[in-house]
């Protein structure tokens, strides 16, 4: 008879691939194969993936639970392994030592509950059987697997299935398709939420439409960014359109969009668009002086492949390719996430366009950090977005269109900011 009630092993596993420790649903896969491994019968799995870096996550077993903390910065894992009964944790050990890539590792191995220390109760045991025999364990056990995406202080967390349709490492960022319960299958790009199946419509007809009624005869467009589609799918609803010229850095995003969310990626083979590959800060600094009646940056945070996009060159360079009366339009950030971000930004083109040409749309995506997201625009000319006046218009095209976020009202009521903005925006 054993001595103990269970066995304890603590591991620390180090010089692990830091992709790997990174990898949520690659780390739930490996540690529920583990538990299998050695014979444990799975009830439920529950992973959390923190942003930027971080997996926390456990497998709970009929024999107990396998747990697991993550710091991809370190290449290093705390790892729980504890067991009741016959079953031999240090198999599943050994298997999580060769799927972490783990190069060194310690471990300490305890007796928990030791019998002699401890006194048996007597209670119905009839009952507590009669109802334990009344559950069973599923076929498939629960999955309970969670995307975060948080800055210092704050975070947005998304359940999702655990599969991932895409996942490469390009040579600017990490793209992955994967499948939320609520909003179904999205795009993250270095972790971070771009789009989703179920809420995409609020960011991409809000970054299109409101600068199109308001031009009013827009007839060539630059997108710079927008890789999943979405942005080009909306321009190309306007049949005052005559060139839509995308300039997407990472081809890998195109691919990904295209293969697993072609709701989104709908207008790629559409006549009137034309599709570079390549960065559309070289392009724009390179464009012809007043060449384009609309300039929209569909860009991602301020880091990796679009910190540029951030720049005052860069944005000086937009103001010259913009036609007399042109119009450009940035994705802004989130003045409840990125306060500092967005207020740069909306200070650069006040610099450029002018203090009152720098208006600031404020709309709501579900999935982004607060809900609450900005496009900032800079108006070359003066047709302004505040004054449209051609609401019959709008909403002709709204029902036509079949929209599902955007229409007049929300037009004008989009560039009303709260106070708190305004005196982020006051220079």
């Amino acid at each position: 008879m054993s001595t103990a009630l269970g066995n304890h092993i603590l591991v620390e596993f180090m010089n692990c691939d830091p992709h790997i420790m990174n990898d949520v649903a690659g780390i739930e896969r490996d540690m529920v194969a583990a538990a299998q491994k050695a014979g444990a019968t799975v009830i439920n799995s529950t992973f959390h993936h923190f942003s930027p870096w971080g997996v926390s996550g456990v497998v709970v077993i009929q024999e107990s639970h396998l747990a697991i903390h993550t710091w991809p910065e370190y290449g290093y894992a705390a790892v729980d392994l504890f067991t009741c009964g016959d079953m031999n944790a240090w198999i599943s050990f050994d298997f999580l030592k060769e799927a972490f890539k783990s190069q060194s590792y310690s471990a300490i191995e305890m007796k928990r509950g030791s019998v002699n220390l401890l006194t048996r109760n007597d209670f119905d045991m009839a009952t507590m059987r009669q109802k334990a025999g009344e559950w069973r364990n599923p076929d498939f056990f629960t999955r309970n697997v969670w995307f975060t995406d948080k800055d210092e202080y704050q975070a947005l967390s998304l359940r999702f299935t655990g599969e991932v349709f895409f996942d490469v490492q390009s040579p600017f960022q990490r793209v992955r398709i994967i499948e939320s319960y609520k909003y179904g299958k999205m795009l993250a790009l270095d972790d971070m939420v771009m789009t989703t199946i179920e809420d995409e419509f609020h960011y991409h007809e809000m970054i299109s439409h409101p600068a199109m009624f308001t031009h009013g005869n827009a007839k060539n467009v630059l997108v710079i960014g927008g890789g999943d589609g979405g942005t080009v799918r909306e321009i190309l609803r306007h049949d005052s359109i005559e060139k839509v010229t995308m300039v997407e850095i990472d081809g890998e995003v195109i691919t990904a969009c295209k293969e697993h969310l072609p709701q989104i990626a709908a207008a790629f083979d559409n006549p009137k668009l034309e599709l570079i590959v390549d960065d559309g800060i070289a392009f724009i600094k390179n464009a012809k002086p007043e060449s384009y009646d609309l300039i929209i940056v569909d860009g991602s945070d301020p880091v990796g492949p679009a910190e540029g996009l951030f720049s005052v060159e860069f944005y000086t360079n937009c103001y010259n390719a913009l036609t007399k009366d042109g119009i450009l339009v940035a994705q802004g950030e989130s003045p409840k996430f990125n306060e500092k971000a967005f207020a740069e930004l909306n200070h650069t083109l006040q610099d450029i366009f002018g203090i009152n040409n720098a208006p600031v749309s404020l709309f709501f995506v579900p999935t982004y950090p607060t809900g609450m997201w900005s496009f900032q625009y800079g108006i070359k000319g003066d047709k302004h977005p505040k004054t449209v006046s051609n609401e019959s218009v709008i909403d002709a095209f709204v029902d036509a269109k079949g929209l599902r976020y955007y229409n007049s009202d929300v037009h004008k009521g989009s560039f009303a900011t709260p106070n708190f903005v305004k005196a982020l925006l006051k220079k």
